[in-house]
């Protein structure tokens, strides 16, 4: 018995996009079927018409209720990023349902001492922060900092059985991990059929830069660029594609910022490794000159903006394909403390994200005929999915996948303003930016959470999200 009926809309399959009807019992998609085909009574029917009908949007990459560094903090103390109430609630009006965020090891401050809790143990820690706390599904990466320790290592296959499918390591920061270890984690996360999220910068090029620019006077924020900069990117991503390739270990890049590891990937990829890169959607507008502007280190994000031709990268690679997802690095603050410090050293990362990237998304490369319906939900949703190990229960409309679906109305027109988001905080970089489309609903399992402005969701809605990945993705490029 079908409890909802999406009628007349634009639906972005997985085999193409056309005008059907979506049946939706409970929690579930059960048909995707040909207009006027699913009459049933007394059911919920969604008129979908002149819109389009995307699977939710999965958000990858976010920061959400952790201390922020003291350094980036202006000093202060016990400061968080926003808690998952306010993240998930954003989140939802953006049109994601399902976010992967972070556990684990990850030292804040240099010389800390990471927590020497066992990984099932910070997992579970981590759950309860978000339980009861979130209007949308979650998960999580876990995070390898510093020299991991062998029975750490041993601990990752016990982490990968329970549904925890993805470890992020740094390659620079205090949080390095040396290469040594790097090849250990890999071999391991490999034999038990996890995937890595990779940081990548080649941290002698950071800290020689940095070294150099403060004792030349010139490490204002401004000159971050030089830091992390295009060599170190190169470097950085060639040296974990030669690891990966050596232990037979899949590779998600967050975050990459440069034409050179935007080529890197592509290489990767022609050579059928599984190498796999994400893409910020501050990184499709910004660019290293506005870091220039007035209050312009607001639209940093750690590694660094670059050049105009690495932005156009980033969007050409979103468009041709060695680019596989897009995500935010979402990291909310108030403004007091994201523009507290304004050196290279000291400039706060991240910005509230979670909310514009679908719509900014669509701005750039849908509405532009950039890119197609399918490759748009492929970069939101799908590919994440599938990267993951969340597919095709996440990522899909298709009968049997969760009933994770966002309208769309691409004829929407607006500038963005604070008061359109639903962050919590007192800015954003996003400020007069004009979208053309916007999302309208969006439902969680089957469940409307938001609608025509309003939320209707419950921030116990969200839950956590075991995930596998397929071997396929661990074997070639799959997404």
């Amino acid at each position: 018995m079908l409890d909802v009926i999406i009628k007349g809309g634009t639906v972005v399959a997985p085999e193409g996009a056309s005008v059907m009807d979506v049946g939706i019992e409970g929690e579930k998609i059960v048909a995707v079927a040909t207009p006027g085909t699913l009459e049933a009574s007394g059911v919920r029917s969604i008129d979908a018409t002149g819109k389009i009908v995307l699977p939710g949007g999965i958000e990858p990459h976010t920061h959400i209720n952790v201390p922020v560094p003291d350094y980036w903090a202006g000093g202060k103390s016990e400061v968080f990023t926003q808690p998952p109430e306010s993240a998930s609630r954003a989140a939802a009006f953006g049109g994601v349902t399902t976010y992967v965020d972070f556990a684990g090891n990850l030292p804040l401050n240099p010389g800390a001492v990471p927590p020497a809790d066992p990984i099932m143990a910070q997992i579970e820690k981590r759950r309860q922060t978000f339980t009861g706390h979130s209007y949308i599904d979650f998960t999580f990466h876990y995070i390898l900092a510093g020299a991991v320790s062998p029975q750490t290592i041993g601990e990752i296959g016990e982490a990968i059985q329970s549904g925890l499918a993805s470890f992020k390591v740094f390659t620079t920061f205090f949080a390095k991990v040396p290469t040594g270890h790097l090849w250990a984690v890999f071999q391991e996360v490999a034999k038990h059929g996890g995937i890595m999220a990779v940081h990548a910068e080649e941290d002698d090029i950071v800290t020689y830069m940095e070294d150099k620019l403060v004792s030349e006077g010139n490490d204002h924020g401004s000159n971050l660029h030089l830091v992390h900069n295009n060599l170190s990117e190169d470097i950085a991503f060639r040296k974990v594609i030669r690891l990966a390739e050596s232990t037979e270990t899949g590779i998600y890049f967050v975050h990459t910022t440069a034409k050179e590891g935007v080529a890197a990937v592509a290489e990767a990829r022609a050579k059928l490794l599984p190498v796999y890169g994400e893409a910020l959607h501050n990184y499709l507008e910004f660019t290293c000159e506005d870091y220039k502007k007035p209050d312009g280190l607001a639209v940093h994000t750690y590694p660094a903006l670059k050049f105009p031709e690495d932005r156009d990268a980033l969007q050409q690679g979103l468009v041709d394909g060695p680019m596989c997802t897009t995500a935010t690095d979402e990291w909310t603050t108030y403004k007091d403390v994201k523009l507290s410090g304004d050196t290279i050293k000291t400039v706060c990362g991240g910005h509230n994200g979670i909310e514009t990237r679908m719509p900014v998304t669509f701005t750039k490369l849908v509405s532009t005929g950039r890119i197609s319906l399918n490759r748009f939900a492929d970069i939101t949703s799908g590919n994440a999915a599938k990267i993951l190990g969340m597919y095709p229960q996440k990522g899909a409309i298709a009968a049997g996948s969760d009933a994770d679906i966002v309208l769309f109305d691409p004829d929407i027109k607006k500038k963005l303003t604070l008061d359109d988001l639903h962050v919590d905080s007192d800015y954003s970089i996003w400020e007069g930016f004009e979208c053309h489309g916007y999302p309208v609903m969006t439902m969680l399992r089957g469940k409307v959470i938001v609608e025509d402005g309003k939320l209707l969701g419950s921030s116990s809605d969200g839950r956590w999200l075991p995930r596998r990945v397929a071997p396929g993705v661990l074997a070639q490029p799959a997404a």
